[in-house]
């Protein structure tokens, strides 16, 4: 079929195989040998435009345009065509040399994949968490600190459609009424990642850490191991790990259960909310449960653990005072209890403890506390000087002094014994920094900042304490208690 000409009438429709007028002499009506157009063209139909021609009476049609176009016949390029598409690579290729070529700055791809992108470079980057909230820029907890990734969080709809999909129907139930949710999932190549979502301004949003492929070995957490694998060997007893929110206490529980699990033939009921590290069964047999998928809550779950054959019980939190009362009674029918509390020291997760019940208790509680608390670890984490975050503690062992103080709710004076034993079982914060200043892990203003009291601190770093004593360098120094060398903050004088 020879390619005809054809005048176009009006700048919303072209048609392929069809020449272009030429500007200069428009040629008016319909050339010879192409059948008389019958249909106007306001009524006809926009199609693909690559439409096949039906028959030799019929003109393949395309789709509206907003602007003029010249189309060439199939098989030839006109010279302004071959301008635009010049224009255009060049167009293109400008603007991939700006863009990074990372899979971040990528667009129409699914919310979830997009997601799943950052979930990727979290992992890269040794991030501990990722920020995301509907329509914001994302962000990545990097050692402490706040980093933002390329690109923008999906708006509020496509995040409810992805965290309907993570939550399940249980739980996207409770966001949507409680305005928040806990979950855990697993993505193949990256791992595993405990999700918080929950509300902000009304629109969706959510906090994933990621939670370790295998569990921990205790000697490898920077914390008093030799104690504690002994506070995870004992038969009964409360044990609890606190912190703030990040500072590790999971890993802290999961390096004492994998402990166990090594060393023990046992059978160890966990109670987590959601289940985060999955532990491979070796001497000890584990049973996870989920509150939410598998018990209705801690203090239900911990109930019906006690008809399970039990010896060691994990619960996730300590978060009312049924629970508290069901750990104790755990306790005292000969199980070992382990958990956590957002709290930053041993004083403060007693009288946390008696918070959760009224007055006229707070006698009972102490008394059962005090025969019953095999141990606390308190931590938080501290700036390491080449990088990174090491963990600075507390640690209580109750001593018969210490139990006697618990008793007659003396918990003031807890942190006093504390800070005057600073060995065996009783070692306090500014004990544990002090050693992390000496090493050279943390820099003097970081011990510092974290210390609940920085002036003992201090005195303690030119060595003297409330009892004239002098503090002795570790034995790794082969140093005695001399003032060492090199000026630091106020004066005081640090190990090279």
């Amino acid at each position: 079929m020879p390619s005809p000409e054809f005048q176009i009438p009006d700048d919303e429709f072209s048609f392929r195989n069809v020449a272009p007028a030429e500007p200069q002499e428009p040629v008016a009506g319909t050339p010879e040998g192409v059948p008389a157009c019958t249909v106007p063209l306001e009524t006809m139909e926009p199609t693909q435009v690559d439409s096949e021609v039906n028959s030799e009476n019929e003109i393949p049609k395309s789709g509206p345009r907003r602007r003029f176009e010249s189309v060439p016949p199939v098989g030839e390029t006109s010279e302004s065509a071959q301008e635009l598409d010049i224009v255009s690579l060049s167009s293109d290729a400008a603007s991939k040399e700006k863009a990074p070529s990372s899979s971040l700055q990528q667009t129409g791809i699914s919310p979830r994949h997009q997601i799943e992108a950052w979930l990727a470079a979290m992992v890269h980057d040794g991030a501990s968490d990722i920020i995301l909230r509907a329509g914001g820029r994302p962000s990545l907890r990097v050692g402490g600190s706040i980093r933002f990734l390329p690109g923008k969080v999906p708006g509020p709809g496509p995040m409810k459609e992805v965290l309907e999909g993570i939550l399940g129907p249980r739980r996207w139930e409770e966001w949507n009424e409680s305005g928040s949710a806990d979950s855990a999932i697993q993505l193949d190549g990256l791992g595993r990642f405990r999700i918080n979502a929950y509300r902000q301004m009304g629109e969706p949003a959510m906090v994933i850490r990621r939670v370790n492929d295998s569990a921990p070995d205790l000697s490898q957490l920077g914390l008093p191991h030799e104690q504690l694998e002994t506070l995870a060997s004992r038969q009964r007893g409360l044990i609890l790990v606190t912190g703030v929110a990040g500072s590790g206490k999971s890993t802290t529980l999961g390096g004492m259960i994998q402990h166990i699990n090594t060393t023990q033939e046992r059978h160890i009921i966990t109670l987590e909310d959601p289940v985060e590290l999955l532990f491979k069964e070796k001497r000890s047999v584990i049973s996870q449960r989920e509150v939410g998928t598998d018990t209705t809550s801690f203090s239900d779950g911990l109930r019906h653990a006690l008809r399970q054959s039990p010896d060691v019980i994990l619960i996730g939190e300590v978060r009312d005072a049924a629970t508290v009362v069901a750990a104790l009674e755990a306790t005292e029918t000969g199980h070992l209890v382990m958990s956590t509390m957002h709290t930053v020291n041993a004083a403060q997760t007693i009288d946390r403890i008696l918070g959760f019940f009224g007055t006229e208790r707070h006698a009972q509680v102490r008394q059962r506390l005090a025969d019953n608390l095999a141990g606390v670890l308190s931590q938080r984490l501290v700036p390491a000087r080449d990088g990174g975050l090491v963990p600075a503690f507390e640690l209580m062992v109750p001593s018969p002094h210490v139990r006697e103080l618990i008793e007659e709710g003396r918990t003031g004076e807890i942190a006093k014994v504390i800070e005057s034993i600073g060995e065996g079982g009783l070692v306090s914060f500014n004990h544990s920094l002090l050693r992390l200043v000496e090493q050279r892990v943390v820099d003097l203003d970081d011990a510092l900042a974290s210390s609940d009291r920085p002036e003992e601190l201090l005195l303690s770093l030119r060595g003297i304490r409330g009892s004239a004593k002098r503090v002795k360098l570790p034995e790794s120094d082969g140093r005695t208690g001399e003032t060492p060398p090199e000026s630091g903050a106020g004066g005081l004088r640090l190990a090279q």
